[in-house]
């Protein structure tokens, strides 16, 4: 019998690859008003169901995803499996309730085939709530959660009988698909809100749930939203300053973010990040050891909406010329990069992000003597390294000089036409 992969190991590609695509799609793309629409809006469960009903996913071409995301530069993709409403998107023997009822499709199939054509790792979300299940017990974030009723509703519900069925269901996608690389639950909250409890990790035996996540994929990577410390933590909708730590410890993270601050198809909704914003969300995650997991919501028929896709080509036309400065890259713990600067680092190259082209020279504290050679990545043409930059000037002469240490690059005048510039050091070979 062999060991037991470590979390080190299971997460070396992961730690690599820094760019991912999420893909929240299910029956609330019909409402077109977010994944969370039957909650905000109190929707009953009949009436909800109509979404399921008319839900014809006819032109999503998971092929044609998986080339977006690799065309993106996105090494991995996370599809909603099942998100809060319940529905499954694939062929489950556990319900009805899914699209291989009432279309005859397996999306999950078709997204894990689509992704391993095209080299990309496979992964999965998996919602550990489930507002369609009679069984799962009305907690605040449920739609019921605002009834007079909740406890005498909550009588005749058993999270015992929840339990056995989700366990089920995540059983499988787990045999069902081959290799899984990624598994992301969602969510344990227990947090009292408006009189109402949340969900603990062990509402779900949370423990139960990830042994047998190691049993059946140990290969796979887990994130900590069943409650439990797995391999990564996944903040949301907002970019950590600092690396993340937990208990005063360094971990492995993922900041998961919207190109327009929905998760699911939003049709009015037109709040779209720059491809230069998020090439910069990107390259200051990596700086701080993080990965990025970028969501688009396809339209009710299937479709990555036209301009969302433009936005993901155009960040992967950066992505072409500058992956050396994401792909096995990280932080560069030695140097302190001035404002205006991101600095990445992979093995004895450092990269200069440079969010504020300056007029012709470019003052890097603390690097003079440690760059054997500069250039523009983007074309790969020499930056000339200022041969005096290690000599202070006089202050008495040039009061504004940079202080001693400090490296001096002449940058063309003209900014590059690049998302953001980016300058690679070659490090001396003591610094390597």
């Amino acid at each position: 019998m062999t060991d037991p992969l470590t979390s080190a190991e299971r997460t070396a590609w992961f730690r690599h690859d820094h760019f991912g695509m999420f893909i929240h799609y299910g029956t609330y793309a019909v409402a077109g008003r977010q994944e969370w629409v039957k909650y905000f809006e109190r929707i009953d469960d009949d009436t909800y169901r109509r979404y399921a009903d008319h839900f014809d996913p006819d032109l999503y071409d998971a092929r044609a995803i998986a080339r977006l995301a690799k065309e993106a530069g996105q090494r991995y993709v996370v599809l909603t499996a099942k998100h809060h409403e319940g529905f499954c998107l694939w062929d489950t023997a556990t319900t009805d309730y899914s699209v291989a009822s009432t279309r005859g499709r397996d999306l999950v199939r078709e997204h894990v085939e689509a992704l391993r054509a095209e080299g990309l790792r496979v992964g999965l979300y998996f919602s550990l709530l489930d507002w369609s299940h009679p069984d799962y017990t009305i907690d605040w974030s449920h739609p019921l959660g605002n009834r007079p009723d909740v406890d005498e509703l909550n009588a005749t519900r058993d999270m015992g009988r929840f339990r056995a069925y989700m366990r089920e269901q995540l059983r499988e996608l787990l045999t069902g698909y081959g290799r899984i690389d990624y598994l992301f639950a969602d969510f344990t909250q227990p947090a009292v809100r408006d009189g109402l409890p949340g969900k603990s990790a062990e509402d779900w035996d949370a423990a139960g749930l990830l042994a047998m996540c190691r049993e059946l994929q140990p290969a796979m990577i887990v994130n900590d939203r069943f409650g439990l410390p797995a391999d990564l933590v996944t903040p949301e909708q907002y970019q950590p300053v600092r690396p993340v730590e937990v208990d005063g410890e360094r971990v492995l993270w993922e900041a998961c973010q919207t190109v327009n601050g929905a998760w699911g198809y939003d049709r009015g909704n037109v709040d779209d990040k720059s491809p230069e914003l998020i090439v910069r969300m990107l390259v200051e995650t990596v700086s701080l050891g993080g990965n990025l997991l970028l969501n688009v919501g396809p339209t009710a028929r299937g479709e990555v909406p036209e301009r969302h896709a433009d936005i993901l080509r155009e960040v992967g036309r950066w992505m072409r010329r500058h992956q050396d400065a994401v792909y096995g890259a990280g932080p560069a713990e030695d140097a302190e990069a001035p404002s205006g600067v991101i600095y990445t680092r992979r093995g004895d190259t450092l990269y200069a992000h440079v969010l504020a082209w300056p007029f012709k020279t470019l003052y890097l504290p603390g690097l003079a003597g440690r760059a054997a050679f500069a250039r523009l990545l983007s074309d790969g043409t020499e930056i000339v390294i200022d041969a005096g930059s290690e000599e202070p000037e006089e202050s008495h002469l040039n009061p504004s000089a940079p202080p001693p240490g400090t490296l001096t690059l002449t940058l063309p005048t003209c900014r590059p036409d690049d998302l953001i510039p980016v300058i690679e050091l070659t490090l001396t070979k003591n610094e390597a």
